[in-house]
């Protein structure tokens, strides 16, 4: 496990949203990985708290149908979103257990005909690594003002 392909991870994953590619990016998840979206700053944790999104695979793999479907009138017309990284920092690693947790300041985007939806947020990526390949056990998205009246996001940030 190295910097670079840690790095080069986060960033594809990022991609991946971007070009509407969500079957692969499902992929990347552990099959135990969750996707949480904290409802407060600094909520210390999914179970005790409501949060904007706390999905596990299963949950994550209905979101990505719904968004193929021809029929979800919430895509009509359809999202689009862009990721704007800075360079992802790595918090720890540990090689012996393959484990890495990474930080990145970004700003999402999300659109939907004439609409759009801009904030800034930070993503926390926590690596593992299974039969030589990294997977997502769990990516945490801080936006900075999710305490808000927000809009619904359609996509994933």
């Amino acid at each position: 496990m190295t910097h670079k392909e840690i790095i080069d991870f986060v960033i594809r994953e990022a991609r991946l949203l971007d070009e509407k590619r969500f079957d692969e990016w499902y992929e990347l998840f552990a099959d135990d990985g969750f996707y949480w979206v904290p409802l407060t700053p600094g909520q210390p944790d999914p179970l005790q708290h409501n949060s904007l999104a706390y999905e596990d695979k299963l949950l994550l793999k209905l979101r990505v149908e719904r968004l193929k479907s021809p029929r979800a009138f919430s895509q009509q017309p359809a999202s689009r979103c862009h990721h704007l990284l800075q360079t992802p920092e790595i918090e720890k690693m540990d090689e012996a257990k393959g484990e890495a947790l990474t930080r990145t300041q970004m700003i999402y985007t999300e659109t939907r005909g004439d609409e759009s939806q801009r904030y800034a947020a930070t993503a926390w990526h926590s690596l593992v690594r299974i039969d030589n390949k990294l997977f997502i056990q769990l990516k945490r998205i801080d936006i900075l003002n999710s305490d808000a009246a927000l809009p619904s996001i359609q996509l994933f940030l």
